[in-house]
Order: C-alpha cells, then sequence, then structure tokens
C-alpha cells in the first residue's frame, strides 16, 4: 500500500510539474516575454529568452552534483525537492506582475522559476530506482511521463480561457497555484529521508569528495562516459526546440497565443501517446535503441520544421514531435537508472542534471544568436539544431545495450 501510494504520488509529481512546462517554457510565458514583453522584431526577444533559459540552466548545472550527492549523505532530498518546488511556484506567480517592458525583472523571475522547476528535478528523478525494480523502472519511468503529459493538456485547456481573453497574469498564477496544488501527495507521501550519518560541516566536506569521486567514476567508466556525453550532446537540441517552438510559430508563421495553446494540446496528448506507447519497449528492446529509434525521428521534425509554412502542416508537425517528446525523455531516464551503483543515486542523477542542463546553456544562445545574427530568421535558427541530434546519436551508438527482466542483452 506504501509503494502503491508512493508511486502514485510521484506520477502525480510530474503532472504538476508539467503544468508549468507546457504553459511557461512551451507556450504563453516564453511566447509573451519574448515578443510582448521584450518586442521581437530583430530577434531581440529569441536573445533575451535564450539568455534567461541559459542562465538557470548554468545555475542548476553547477549546484546539482554537489546538491545531489548532499542529498543522499546528508538525508536532505525530500526537503530540496520541496524547497525547489516552492521556489518555482513563487517564480511563476511573481510572472503575474511583469508588464510589457519590464525585461529585467520578466528576466529575474524567469530565471527564478525554471531553477525551482529544473532543480527540483535532480531530486525527484532519484526517486525512481526506490519506486521500481531494475526490469521495470522503463514502464515506470514512462507511466511519469504520461501522467505528466495529462497534466500539460489539462493546463493548457485550463489556460485557453485566460488566454482568448488576455488575461495572462490569471494564466500564470493558475499554473502557480495547480503546481502547489499537484505536487503536495509527492511532498507529503514519497519516502522520508534518510537520517543523516554526521554533522553538517562533515556532510558538506564529504559531498564535495563524493561529488569529485563521482566525477572521475564516470570519466573511467567507459558506458556511463558514453551515454552522458550522447546525452550531453542530444537533449540540447531536444529542450532547444522545446524552449523555441512557440517563439517560432508565433513570429515566423504569425500564429496568435490561441493558436500556440491548439498547438500544445496536439504536442501534450500525442506526447502522452508516446510515453506510453514507448514504456513496455524500453525494457523489452532497450532504452538505448529507443533512444536511436526517437533520434532518426527528432532529425525528421527539425527538417520539417524548416521548410513548414501552412498552419495544417505545423499541426501535423507538432504531433509528430510531441510523440516523440515524453518517449525520448523517458528511455533516457530509464537509461541511466540501468548505469548507475544501487544507493548513490541523487548523486548520479545530479550528473545526469548537470549533463542535461549544461547542454541546455548553448543550445538556447545558439538559437538566439543565429537569429539575431541573420536579422530574425528563425527558420536557420532552428535548422542549426540539428546538429545537436545527429551527434548526439553518432556518440550514443557506441554506448553499453542493457539486460532485460531475463538477463538477455538488448538494445
Amino acid at each position: 500500500m506504501m509503494r502503491r501510494r508512493a508511486i502514485v504520488s510521484w506520477c502525480l509529481y510530474d503532472f504538476a510539474n508539467s503544468i508549468y512546462a507546457a504553459v511557461i517554457i512551451a507556450t504563453v510565458w516564453g511566447a509573451y516575454y519574448a515578443n510582448t514583453v521584450v518586442g521581437n522584431d530583430a530577434g531581440v526577444g529569441d536573445l533575451w529568452w535564450g539568455r534567461a533559459v541559459s542562465l538557470s540552466m548554468l545555475l542548476v548545472a553547477l549546484t546539482s552534483p554537489v546538491v545531489g550527492a548532499l542529498a543522499d549523505a546528508g538525508g536532505l532530498r525530500k526537503r530540496l525537492l520541496t524547497a525547489y518546488t516552492l521556489l518555482a511556484i513563487l517564480g511563476t506567480a511573481l510572472m503575474a506582475r511583469v508588464q510589457p517592458g519590464w525585461i529585467v525583472f520578466g528576466f529575474a523571475v524567469t530565471v527564478l522559476a525554471n531553477l525551482g522547476f529544473e532543480g527540483a528535478m535532480v531530486f525527484y528523478n532519484a526517486y525512481l530506482p526506490d519506486l521500481a525494480e531494475p526490469s521495470y523502472r522503463g514502464r515506470l519511468s514512462g507511466w511519469g511521463y504520461a501522467v505528466g503529459y495529462a497534466g500539460s493538456l489539462l493546463g493548457l485547456v485550463a489556460a485557453l480561457p485566460l488566454v482568448q481573453a488576455e488575461r495572462y497574469g490569471a494564466t500564470f498564477l493558475m499554473v502557480a497555484g495547480s503546481f502547489l496544488v499537484f505536487s503536495l501527495p509527492a511532498l507529503i507521501w514519497l519516502p522520508a529521508d534518510r537520517p543523516p550519518a554526521a554533522g553538517r560541516l562533515a556532510l558538506i566536506r564529504r559531498s564535495v569528495s563524493a561529488t569529485w569521486a563521482t566525477f572521475r567514476e564516470i570519466t573511467v567508466t567507459r558506458g556511463l562516459r558514453r551515454f552522458m556525453l550522447a546525452y550531453f550532446i542530444y537533449i540540447d537540441g531536444v529542450n532547444t526546440i522545446i524552449y523555441f517552438s512557440s517563439i517560432f510559430a508565433a513570429q515566423t508563421l504569425g500564429f496568435g497565443m490561441s493558436q500556440l495553446v491548439a498547438v500544445f494540446m496536439i504536442v501534450q496528448g500525442t506526447a502522452l501517446i508516446g510515453a506510453l506507447a514507448w514504456a513496455v519497449p524500453t525494457d523489452r528492446l532497450g532504452p538505448r535503441r529507443v533512444i536511436l529509434i526517437l533520434l532518426v525521428q527528432w532529425s525528421v521534425v527539425v527538417v520539417c520544421a524548416y521548410y513548414v509554412t501552412e498552419t495544417f502542416a505545423f499541426y501535423l508537425l507538432a504531433g509528430l514531435a510531441g510523440t516523440g517528446l515524453g518517449a525520448i525523455q523517458s528511455a533516457s531516464r530509464a537509461y541511466m537508472a540501468k548505469l548507475i551503483p544501487e544507493g548513490r543515486e541523487g548523486e548520479f542523477f545530479g550528473f545526469y542534471a548537470l549533463c542535461g542542463k549544461t547542454a541546455s546553456i548553448l543550445g538556447p544562445l545558439v538559437f538566439g544568436y543565429v537569429s539575431v545574427a541573420t536579422g530574425g530568421n528563425q527558420r536557420l535558427s532552428i535548422l542549426s539544431v540539428l546538429i545537436f541530434v545527429l551527434v548526439g546519436g553518432l556518440v550514443l551508438l557506441g554506448a553499453p545495450r542493457t539486460k532485460d527482466a531475463a538477463g538477455r542483452t538488448v538494445g
């Protein structure tokens, strides 16, 4: 009963933070900040948005390995999950105060909210090995993403009438409130923190030492090194598409806010289907093989985005992207869970976050600077993302295969 309640609450947390991801990052706030708060005629809004995303990712990247190790050694995982979650909720609520022209304040609350959102994922992901046996982690990871995309879809449905009435402040407050309500089960029912074995100063020293030891272990362990390098590259391309797709649709294709919400309702609906569809194959075929298949799909999405001009064609492309979105995130998390030593989930998922967030520093900056350098040509900016997807896939080809529940090598 306790395990089932913890699993349900863990999945509900994905429901909660996915409302933030869909409405704040992927649609309304990103487009509102770049196009309305800053102004984006010559790509300046793209650049400011890229800077905000990159700075928040840099802060997570610099802190997550040490904080992840501290969470394991000091029995602080649940408390840190709570603290980062509340930080994200506060930053989102403050977005309701931002007015056109408030570039710096909007930048600051974006960094604050995204730091909380991304930082919390380090501790959220670290619960996966605690909740499922190795042969079921791909399924549980997929279920979590599927529930998350259901949250994204419902969040967009709730946001649509507010956006149509141009009540953007109310939209951001709705997201903050939903994030709080649906994250509470996880903050209450996930397994309690283990008591620390030493004082705080000793824990800090141990955490720093453990972080360095983990880094050295990753660099000398071929499988971990190869996968994390591949993940570092390909997830940059995926994240950049997520962060800029609404701005691209609004600026280049002339979509209004209501159309943007409709597009991402399609994305979230198909992402839910994709996460569920790939959950069992991730365990049976192996997460490595699934990721490689999905990277081919993402390459097709990027090339098609460069050429798309019609509204209906973009809707179709959004559906194709959605089916690969939750699936690649879920398969990557499941692959990482298979590679890490038992009992060290926090510190290794800290480095997993380091790779993902550090990678997400470069992609948004490249998109923003290409846009400014070409006078706002977002088609060339989106095409620049292809290199991350292709190179990441090539590196992943050399990563090790894993075993299925029967002990057979797969992937």
